[in-house]
């Protein structure tokens, strides 16, 4: 699938919505980051695609975080692409290619990736299944079964994805004891 982030089995796991064409993605990226500090293994980060028609390289952004995860480097490449955002508005799939190969990836394979659709399957049943599940916009968070839309305003998200997180963990902790 797309796991961002290597976890154990007893790993709370957080999906994350999130298009690499959306500024609040961008903005939310700290807060990912803190997260990833925190918890560490105990935190499954899964990263759900969810391109919108309003971006118009947001589907082909998705394909390629895709590619990026089969070449091993997905997280890094996700993190290149959001901190560039307007540039991907503005050079749309030839700056994919860039970033695959400014982080040492297979330039021509993204680039046939990109041409051949391989991907499209994942990112298409992402979109589907975060539809189904009430999914508006990006970021939205899904942790514990809540839906948190990360969308309209960051604020708080993180300390609300904390909350659930330690809750989860302590309820495991103690199955566990």
């Amino acid at each position: 699938m797309n796991d961002l982030s290597p976890a154990g089995t007893d790993a709370v796991l957080l999906d994350v919505w999130c298009e690499l064409q959306c500024p609040d993605c961008r903005s939310a990226l700290d807060d990912v980051r803190a997260l990833r500090a925190r918890y560490g293994d105990r935190l499954e980060l899964r990263l759900r695609h969810f391109p919108m028609e309003k971006h118009k390289h947001s589907f082909a952004a998705a394909q390629a975080v895709e590619e990026a995860l089969e070449q091993g480097k997905g997280w890094p490449y996700v993190e290149a692409v959001l901190e560039r955002v307007e540039e991907l508005d503005r050079r749309g799939e030839s700056f994919l290619v860039e970033v695959a190969r400014e982080l040492g990836l297979d330039a021509e394979e993204f680039d046939t990736a990109l041409i051949d659709g391989r991907h499209i399957l994942i990112v298409d049943a992402d979109q589907a299944e975060g539809k189904a599940i009430g999914v508006t916009g990006t970021p939205t968070y899904v942790i514990g079964g809540e839906r948190l839309d990360g969308g309209t305003s960051q604020e708080g998200l993180r300390g609300r994805v904390e909350e659930i997180a330690d809750r989860l963990l302590a309820e495991r902790d103690e199955q566990g004891a």
